[in-house]
């Protein structure tokens, strides 16, 4: 059997599925209430923002957790990205 690997989720979906929709908050609501731009949760939410670090600790301030949280889930995927990068570099030297 292959082993499948999976990426670890984009921070912006875990901010979707486990913050905002069980708060039932929306994009704009959060966006006002953490004074950034629409567009940095819209982006952040659709995975064509990373994490960064002051956007982490608006967000934990807001949800009261920490924004080591929210760094890790972006450290975590920025790790498993290279890795597979890496492999995928390392196979096709071996075809050279």
């Amino acid at each position: 059997m292959v082993k499948k690997k999976y990426q670890p989720v984009h921070p912006g979906q875990v901010l979707l599925e486990d913050f905002i929709i069980p708060q039932h908050l929306s994009q704009v609501e959060l966006a006002r209430k953490i004074k950034v731009p629409i567009q940095r949760i819209n982006t952040l939410i659709n995975g064509k923002r990373d994490m960064t670090p002051e956007t982490a600790i608006l967000l934990a301030r807001f949800f009261k957790n920490t924004p080591e949280f929210w760094m890790n889930l972006q450290a975590q995927r920025d790790v498993a990205i290279a890795k597979e990068k890496m492999t995928r570099n390392k196979k096709s030297e071996a075809h050279v």
